[in-house]
């Protein structure tokens, strides 16, 4: 342990993403000289430090999302006794949506110091690679898995004109192209970046359509998507919404609005109709819509 007394540290340090010769020489010395290293997975950082050459006399803790917040409160009085305490996820930065950030904020407000070692990043590697515009972008994580809140976090995000980045899991990668096609637009450009650095590294590039056909067969690996942002002002998914709601509690059959509105707009149909009913589905049942209903 660091002389006691003297003020803790909290290092959060980028691992690779992929190759291992990524690791930098500082890197190697923080983990060699940690006092704490707080790993996302213990049996990953044993193996980078085992590929890496390196060993240590750290304590290694687990510090995942399932106890960050109770290791969080363990880390802070382990700062507080002067630990210099290392901070890794299995791949790239800390606290880009991984676990790092409870932490930073409470050692901001214990007055420690914080400080990063810089390294591999998926999400910058992908927007480099992509060949869409770089000069303005924005980072969205993952998008919900439940297929209505996508369509509402897409919704939100489809007049966005910055290129966007997303992480997302292989095995929905089609799904959530296929509703960014029908929501931001088919020829809207993207990139499926996937296995960054690693041996089956791929990008593909095409329109939201495209990238969406493509993806129906078994995507592999990690994966990151970059996003070209929007050109011109895109219409809003939940004002057109309201707006068909607000045409069949006057009468109008659900259906009917949809199509009229979406005709108006240049939306999706079928965008626009799941929505208006998962919008429903939160108001006062109205006449209008019982009318639908089969008897």
């Amino acid at each position: 342990m660091t002389q006691e007394g003297s003020a803790g540290v909290v290092v959060l340090a980028a691992t690779p993403i992929g190759d291992v010769t990524d690791a930098s020489p500082r890197l190697v010395a923080e983990l060699t000289n940690a006092d704490v290293i707080a790993a996302e997975d213990t049996r990953r950082l044993r193996r980078l430090l085992a590929r890496l050459g390196a060993e240590t006399g750290a304590r290694i803790m687990s510090y995942f999302e399932g106890n960050e917040a109770r290791r969080t409160e363990e880390l802070v009085r382990l700062l507080e006794e002067g630990a210099r305490v290392v901070v890794v996820s299995d791949a790239g930065m800390p606290s880009v949506s991984d676990p790092g950030y409870r932490l930073v904020t409470a050692a901001v407000a214990g007055g420690f110091r914080v400080t990063a070692v810089p390294g591999p990043s998926a999400v910058l590697t992908a927007l480099a690679v992509s060949g869409l515009p770089v000069d303005r972008f924005c980072f969205e994580g993952f998008l919900p898995r439940k297929a209505a809140e996508r369509t509402r976090r897409l919704g939100q995000l489809a007049a966005e004109p910055r290129t966007m980045i997303f992480f997302e899991a292989p095995h929905r990668a089609a799904a959530t192209l296929s509703a960014m096609a029908v929501i931001f637009g088919a020829d809207r450009r993207g990139a499926v970046c996937r296995e960054l650095t690693k041996t089956y590294e791929e990008v593909r590039r095409g329109s939201l359509q495209e990238l969406a056909e493509w993806a129906t067969s078994e995507v592999r690996g990690e994966v990151t998507l970059v996003i070209a942002g929007a050109t011109q002002p895109a219409p809003d998914l939940h004002a057109a919404a309201e707006e068909t709601l607000g045409l069949a509690a006057g009468g109008m059959k659900l259906k009917a609005a949809v199509a009229q509105v979406a005709r108006q707009q240049g939306l999706a149909k079928n965008a626009l109709y799941e929505l208006a009913l998962k919008t429903q589905h939160s108001q006062p049942r109205s006449a209008a819509f019982e009318a639908e209903k089969p008897h």
